[in-house]
């Protein structure tokens, strides 16, 4: 059983820069895949990116491709979400997510899907103002 606890969330203003992470406590780490999401007020959970076990692979959602990185250090238990350029519609809390199994899914869908995912930190706020 793994736990998470995200940090790094802030205000921020638009156009700046943010670097959240997730430590993972309980469990060999490069052994889960992990995410992020975020969720809105009034809106469902949305997938953001997920690293594989190893950090060698890596997918991110359209809407924050070329703007926010994933990575990860195993050694740290650790991953990252660098977020630059950020924009108002950023604002969400955003939460670690990580599911027993180093591979990405081949499937996009089940790899964006909060189901898949058995394992949740507690959530960090972002606010990006304009």
């Amino acid at each position: 059983q793994v736990q998470l606890v995200e940090s790094g969330g802030g205000l921020v203003q638009a156009g700046d820069s943010l670097r959240l992470s997730c430590t993972a406590s309980g469990s060999t780490f490069s052994n889960y895949r992990t995410a992020w999401f975020r969720q809105a007020p009034g809106n469902e959970r949305e997938f953001v990116a997920i690293i594989s076990g190893s950090g060698r692979s890596s997918f991110h959602a359209d809407s924050v491709k070329g703007r926010f990185t994933i990575s990860r250090d195993n050694a740290e238990n650790s991953v990252s979400l660098k977020m630059n350029s950020l924009k108002p519609e950023d604002t969400a809390v955003y939460y670690c997510a990580a599911q027993l199994g180093a591979v990405l899914p081949a499937s996009s869908r089940n790899r964006m899907s909060p189901n898949q995912y058995q394992h949740w930190g507690q959530g960090t706020q972002v606010t990006v103002s304009s």
